[in-house]
């Protein structure tokens, strides 16, 4: 690996959580944009102070799976819309540096669900996310895709928009295989880097998954995309959960945080990410300031 590390943001829902903002399930990070919009606008300017290059927009709950479909279908649009504009401004408002802001293009039908997916649906709901956060926005970063199907329909959505895409992934990590990492779907690791080759990602990037299975994505993707697009980047940001077992708890309660997984734990894994070939590095749940600013010492 050679060359800068970008380093993104952390975990927004847990964050605010800390920040004793609004939080709960189901509205998750949600609940803060209804609430109490300055907690959100705060929670970026911690990672911002932390080191981040990227921030993502607070618009992962804008989903009628947290929300509901009354309050997305009268308040979506306006919620999306509050979230991208947070983001431009923390953003904006660094002056020593350039900051981009990530379009967040989340699971439309709760986390780690491919089998909820619903492609009759979903273009509905992406049109509302896209439609919201355009004007504020850099790039578009679909994050914990947990298959390739829901990774194709955010890029039906987005149509002709040529803002860059990346493309992030959620990984199995109960009793994962070493030798054939998968999404939750699933389906290897190796036919989604080929999917974001085909569909014309700028990045590809694993994400809520513990850190203890994303080293061997990584050197599957790096594989993949050597042979067929040497230009695209790899990302890993995971999350501090633990072994959750079952899929459903992670959309109904709060999962507790690992203890062991303090900012120079995490910084351990990051360095053997990038060893293998990530060039982007941030945190998801649970990840928080702390970890990105040791991220941003450890890369300069």
């Amino acid at each position: 690996m050679t060359g800068p590390v970008t380093i993104l943001d952390g975990g927004m829902g847990r964050h605010l959580e800390a920040m004793g903002a609004p939080f709960r399930q189901p509205e998750w990070s949600a609940l803060s944009l209804l609430e109490a919009p300055d907690f959100v606008r705060r929670a970026h300017d911690d990672f911002l102070a932390a080191g981040a290059d990227i921030i993502t927009v607070n618009s992962y709950a804008v989903v009628p799976f947290h929300i509901g479909e009354d309050r997305f279908e009268a308040d979506g649009d306006r919620l999306t819309r509050l979230a991208a504009r947070l983001a431009r401004e923390a953003a904006d408002a660094i002056a020593d540096r350039k900051i981009l802001v990530a379009g967040s293009l989340p699971p439309l039908f709760g986390s780690y669900r491919p089998d909820l997916f619903n492609a009759d649906r979903a273009p509905q709901i992406l049109t509302v996310l896209v439609e919201g956060q355009s004007i504020d926005v850099d790039f578009w970063l679909a994050e914990s895709q947990s298959s390739i199907q829901e990774a194709r329909a955010v890029r039906d959505a987005l149509n002709s928009d040529s803002r860059p895409l990346w493309l992030s992934f959620t990984l199995k990590d109960e009793d994962p295989d070493p030798d054939n990492p998968c999404l939750r779907s699933g389906e290897p690791v190796a036919d989604a880097a080929r999917a974001a080759v085909q569909l014309g990602a700028q990045a590809v990037l694993f994400n809520c998954s513990q850190p203890e299975v994303m080293g061997e994505a990584v050197d599957t993707a790096r594989e993949v995309i050597s042979a067929n697009r040497p230009d695209l980047r790899i990302g890993v940001y995971a999350n501090a959960f633990p072994d959750i077992g079952d899929e459903v708890e992670a959309n109904t309660g709060l999962l507790r945080i690992r203890r062991d997984l303090d900012p120079p734990s995490y910084v351990g894994f990051a360095r053997d990410w990038v060893g293998r070939g990530a060039a982007i590095v941030g945190g998801c749940c649970g990840i928080g300031p702390a970890h990105i600013g040791e991220l941003r010492r450890a890369f300069g």
